[in-house]
């Protein structure tokens, strides 16, 4: 995944979606902009977390809080250079919504384009759409929470 142009003065969120054998990963600014999206293998996750920060003022992680949290979690704490801030989100139903959110990112071509939504497989992992989607549930619920402190 190529790099998008990056403005270094405001401070982006890093999604982590872990897993067994792979993680997504997005990066995205807090005015929604997708600057990285990737699938990487969970061994490598660590050192590409890590790279990810050399290149983005990172300033939080956004998890989701299933299966594998709390070992990734304890992983992380544990093994990266310098500790991060990590939010776990609830993630039931990202898988669902990611698949949706994939067509939508990359519009089918050819006979696929026939078959109805539901029954279209995204042709590799989207673990890295379900990063971006945790971090949009964040975003969201900071959103919600600023917006009925002002009701107040």
């Amino acid at each position: 995944m190529a790099f998008r142009e990056f403005s270094p003065t405001q401070p982006v969120i890093l999604g982590f979606d872990p897993g067994r054998d792979k993680c997504g990963l997005a990066v995205m600014g807090l005015d929604r902009q997708l600057y990285y999206h990737q699938v990487v293998l969970a061994k490598e996750a660590i050192a590409t977390i890590e790279t990810l920060r050399q290149k983005f003022p990172i300033s939080l992680m956004v998890m989701g809080d299933q299966t594998t949290a709390k070992q990734w979690r304890q992983r992380l704490y544990q093994e990266l250079t310098e500790p991060l801030s990590i939010i776990l989100v609830d993630e039931r139903y990202t898988t669902l919504e990611a698949r949706d959110r994939y067509w939508q990112m990359f519009p089918p071509k050819g006979l696929i384009k026939l078959l109805p939504q539901g029954l279209r497989q995204p042709p590799r992992p989207i673990d890295d759409i379900v990063a971006i989607l945790l971090i949009e549930r964040y975003l969201n619920r900071l959103t919600e929470s600023a917006l009925s402190s002002q009701e107040l």
